[in-house]
């Protein structure tokens, strides 16, 4: 299988520590793509032009990484980060939501601070998302998920969103939210693959 991806991309980076988690990360070709340049073969294989894709052994595109993510899950028998039971089930995937969703705004204010001349940035735009992402973080300071039992998809899409602010915010949420810096600081302990993905550049 070819993961297609960036170095940076806090959702490529989601599914190279599930395929970790899974065991079976040495099954996947890890491709970069360039979602900027309208000559890489990204657009023809998601006509969103984003970023991850999985391209299977038979050419099928999978695309989001909440949709790979569970194609991963479901290639190994076990246990499953995407919990069956039906409280479990939906209270990881309304966590992962919640990450996926820091991970959303925080990557549109980089846009817009860098895609666009300082004085034409939006700063009305910049503090709505912004205030996702405070919300967001208040909210797991308060409701952080245990780290007791067994780990979900939500668990790492939580990881990955504070692994992304520390990566181009430059970890300023850990000066107010030392809990959730506890709370990080047992999952990588816990899941050496989030060190182990951490992007250097």
């Amino acid at each position: 299988m070819i993961l297609r991806t960036s170095g940076p991309s806090p959702f490529g980076r989601k599914v190279k520590i599930v395929a970790k988690m899974l065991g079976i990360y040495d099954q996947l070709t890890v491709e970069m793509a360039d979602t900027s340049n309208p000559e890489d073969t990204l657009r023809s294989q998601n006509p969103l032009g984003k970023i991850p894709i999985l391209i299977l052994d038979d050419g099928r595109k999978i695309f989001d990484s909440r949709v790979i993510c569970e194609y991963l899950d479901a290639q190994v028998d076990g246990t499953s980060l995407h919990p069956t039971e039906s409280n479990a089930r939906w209270e990881a995937l309304t966590l992962q939501s919640l990450g996926d969703g820091i991970i959303d705004a925080s990557i549109l204010q980089v846009y817009e601070t860098r895609l666009r001349p300082e004085d034409k940035r939006h700063e009305d735009w910049l503090s709505y998302q912004s205030d996702k992402v405070k919300r967001s973080l208040d909210h797991l300071s308060k409701n952080a998920p245990s780290l007791e039992g067994d780990l979900t998809i939500g668990h790492v899409a939580i990881a990955c969103a504070l692994g992304y602010l520390d990566l181009r915010f430059d970890g300023k949420w850990r000066e107010i939210y030392p809990g959730l810096v506890t709370w990080l600081d047992a999952f990588r302990a816990r899941v050496p693959a989030f060190d182990a993905t951490k992007f250097e550049g």
